[in-house]
């Protein structure tokens, strides 16, 4: 098999996982390919935060920016079917309903919904609406494109720097024994930084510093309260992530 092919199978490997566009079978998949392609999960965001992008802002022409956020809020939802969002629900559910690790975790895996899940998805999405709704055509469509990959790279990040839970059963991602090795986190990095040239760098300074201090916080009150991350977990640490980026790129907009 050759490098280039590796690669590509790779890439949809990660489109696959993370989005629900259709994309050629995989023949011969194993699950430690979905390890080795989060070197790819920010370019797989930015493939959502394309499209949604570009509705935003043919949108915005027809309806104006209110309409225009909500669209492209619900575009990606739907190519993503839910994904990040449904771990944002489960994690704070589970963070912030149980009193064991063990009892978090069980509740994480319980595909109901809670009332703090549902008070976090309200949150998380009203806010990206709301923020979405202050800026321009242009920048709302590049700020999109940038927070969808960012917000990946950070989960690919928080994968790489902090344990697997213990049975953590209740994620939708298992690592592999190897682990995401540190090469695949600077890739990651690299893909997910080109957005941010196009944005004003004090924007960009601070969409990265909240988003950043939000994911922390996140991360280390997973740690704290079940010993690490899950596949729930991530999805939440790119929502915290993606809103945090959103709210200092918008103050400095």
């Amino acid at each position: 098999m050759g490098w280039l092919w590796r690669q590509a199978q790779l890439l949809l490997c990660a489109i696959q996982f993370l989005t629900r566009i259709p994309t050629p079978s995989l023949e011969g998949f194993e699950p430690e390919w979905i390890t080795r392609a989060a070197r790819y999960f920010p370019l797989a965001g930015q493939a959502v935060g394309a499209i949604s992008a570009g509705v935003f802002f043919l949108g915005f022409q027809v309806w104006g920016v209110g309409v225009a956020a909500a669209l492209a809020i619900g575009v990606g939802l739907l190519i993503t079917g839910a994904f990040h969002e449904d771990g944002l629900a489960d994690t704070v559910d589970g963070l912030g309903g149980g009193q064991t690790a063990e009892r978090r975790l069980e509740i994480m895996k319980d595909s109901r919904i809670g009332t703090y899940g549902v008070c976090a998805l309200v949150v998380a999405l009203g806010l990206k609406a709301a923020l979405l709704a202050t800026f321009t055509a242009s920048a709302g469509a590049v700020t999109l494109l940038a927070a969808h990959g960012v917000g990946r790279a950070a989960a690919v990040f928080v994968m790489r720097s902090t344990p697997y839970a213990p049975s953590g059963e209740a994620g939708k991602w298992k690592p592999t024994p190897m682990g995401v090795r540190t090469v695949e986190v600077v890739v990651a990095l690299v893909i997910a930084a080109w957005p941010l040239l196009f944005l004003p760098t004090r924007a960009v300074g601070a969409g990265l510093a909240l988003g950043l201090v939000a994911a922390l916080i996140l991360t280390r009150t997973a740690t704290r309260l079940i010993g690490g991350h899950t596949g729930d977990v991530l999805g939440a640490v790119e929502q915290v992530f993606e809103v945090g980026f959103l709210l200092g790129v918008a103050a400095l907009t």
